[in-house]
């Protein structure tokens, strides 16, 4: 019989909670369950009335993975959805507005990716961001050059640059603007990785041509478009280990010689969040957001 917990005032059924989905690491489903509870307080923010594409992973990253953009089957009422475009026609997706809501989507095993743009206003980006992806033998260590870089340029158009790890291997910058077309932060985003290359052309490439990118970190710009989703701040990655897309700080990103000293995994969170609380609180502040030049 699948447990049913009680989470804010709503029934929410927990199932499978000792089956294994990260082998390497032997962390279970409940470890999952409990990493998104004590997570929430940060999480949350960065979900909110922004439309979710699910990730999904429930054998754990060796089994299927696919993403679920539509409002799953047997979705509880309780549960906050919202249609929103698509080119192909409108669709209805979940939006994650409170505990219960986040619960009851980590029961799916998910990881989380959410637009640049919230709910009541599509293709209007309130968030630019690059996605750095080193192509071997480069690593993040290569990403953190770019990306300081990066931050410099952006900080010349009065955009403050934050960071956190993908939860795999590279790396991504965000930035909160006043809100423009998603079509206009993809042209801005482009034109800086251009830059990038232009001025690091050794390091850097801005296509996604793979003959491109061994040895150099892809700018990822195209995230930026309106119908694109970017790994959300604190969600688990379906990786080996419970890996997480975590906040750095711009020591770190100047300090980091090697992978492992911004590889983060879910019990690493807890102490980083009382450490630093949300590094990329200053995202959902309207007054830090810059205007696009």
């Amino acid at each position: 019989m699948t447990p049913i917990t009680e989470v804010e005032g709503r029934r929410v059924a927990l199932s499978n909670l000792e089956k294994v989905l990260y082998p390497a690491s032997g962390f279970t489903k409940a470890e999952v369950l409990h990493y998104y509870a004590t997570t929430a307080e940060v999480l949350l923010p960065h979900l909110r009335d922004r439309p979710v594409s699910f990730l999904r992973y429930p054998d754990g990253p060796d089994g299927q993975v696919f993403f679920a953009k539509n409002v799953p089957p047997g979705t509880p009422d309780w549960v906050t959805t919202a249609e929103v475009p698509r080119s192909e026609g409108p669709a209805r997706m979940v939006l994650v507005q409170d505990l219960a809501s986040l619960m009851w989507a980590a029961n799916l095993v998910t990881e989380f990716h959410t637009h640049q743009w919230l709910v009541d206003a599509p293709g209007e980006a309130d968030r630019l961001v690059f996605d750095l992806d080193p192509g071997t033998p480069a690593t993040i260590v290569e990403c953190c050059e770019v990306a300081l870089w990066l931050r410099e340029r952006l900080a010349a158009d009065g955009i403050e640059a934050y960071a956190k790890t993908a939860g795999s291997k590279g790396l991504h910058l965000l930035a909160a603007l006043r809100p423009v077309s998603s079509d206009r932060a993809s042209e801005y985003a482009k034109e800086l990785a251009v830059e990038a290359e232009k001025a690091m052309p050794r390091l850097v490439v801005h296509r996604m041509t793979r003959s491109l990118r061994p040895g150099k970190v892809f700018v990822d710009w195209s995230q930026n478009a309106a119908r694109k989703t970017t790994a959300t701040p604190y969600t688990l990655r379906a990786r080996a280990e419970p890996m997480v897309s975590a906040p750095v700080t711009w020591r770190e990103i100047e300090e980091c010689g090697s992978p492992d000293q911004l590889a983060f995994r879910a019990p690493d969170i807890a102490p980083r969040v009382q450490d630093y609380g949300d590094l990329l609180a200053p995202l959902l502040d309207p007054d830090h957001a810059g205007p696009l030049p």
